[in-house]
């Protein structure tokens, strides 16, 4: 990546919604079905990088809305920064 992420890994996710809507034992209300239907996809990919710091998670987001689109506007996705305490076999370069 331009932004000198080097490593990443994807995985294939479903939504609540689309879980509610596949679970077959227990019924939603009509009205509700419609609404998580329309807004729900069948799958989703989840992206998982370790970078160094906030800026860099910041430079992630810039260039994740580069290519998906604003992240404000309804299903273009999610991205969120958490501090991680512990990480082995990450180098540093």
């Amino acid at each position: 990546m331009a932004i000198g992420i080097s490593g990443a890994t994807i995985l294939t996710s479903k939504g609540m919604g689309r879980t509610f809507l596949d679970n077959t034992e227990y019924p939603i209300v009509g009205g509700l079905r419609k609404l998580i239907y329309h807004q729900s996809r069948p799958n989703n990919l989840t992206i998982f990088s370790l970078v160094e710091d906030s800026e860099k998670a910041a430079e992630a987001a810039a260039v994740v809305e580069e290519i998906v689109g604003d992240l404000k506007e309804p299903g273009r996705g999610i991205f969120t920064s958490i501090p991680v305490g512990t990480v082995k076999g990450f180098p540093k370069e």
